[in-house]
């Protein structure tokens, strides 16, 4: 288990809400030095807890306005069949997560698309393609009410 303390929560959620702030922005705000800094992030990130930096984009400025939920059901649960549906899953760019659940049915994937005819063309192209895909049921989105990628780390 991580264990992790105080100050390098307090750095997460910095870095979470701006991970393009400076080591000595991000050391002042939670009273380090520079290089206590600096060493705390080298941990957090050699620990694999900071797995990466990236950049968040509005979806609607690169034409992926359409966000859509999928309820896929496979018609069996090998070992084999799941692997080779998480193998298609990973090359599929346009699917953003797929959770494996439980319940009703075995994966619900979160896919982006330009619009509902690139949906229909990704349901036929993509999804359906699927190995072992044994029903969808899909949900589009009306309005995103929250999105967000900040984890609750304080």
């Amino acid at each position: 288990m991580n264990i992790i303390d105080a100050t390098d929560r307090e750095m997460l959620h910095q870095l979470q809400l701006d991970g393009r702030i400076t080591n000595q922005e991000l050391a002042q705000r939670v009273g380090l030095s520079p290089a206590g800094c600096l060493e705390r992030v080298k941990r957090l990130r050699e620990r694999k807890i900071i797995r990466r930096f990236t950049v968040e984009i509005d979806p609607k400025a690169i034409d992926l306005a359409l966000l859509i939920f999928v309820e896929v059901s496979l018609d069996k649960t090998t070992d084999r069949s799941l692997a080779d549906f998480a193998a298609i899953v990973n090359q599929t760019p346009e699917i953003l997560e797929c959770h494996m659940v439980a319940g009703g049915f075995d994966y619900l994937l979160k896919a982006r698309v330009k619009d509902m005819e690139a949906y229909r063309a990704f349901l036929g192209d993509r999804l359906f393609s699927l190995p072992g895909l044994k029903e969808t049921r899909t949900y589009a989105v009306l309005e995103e009410v929250k999105t967000s990628s900040l984890l609750p780390v304080k």
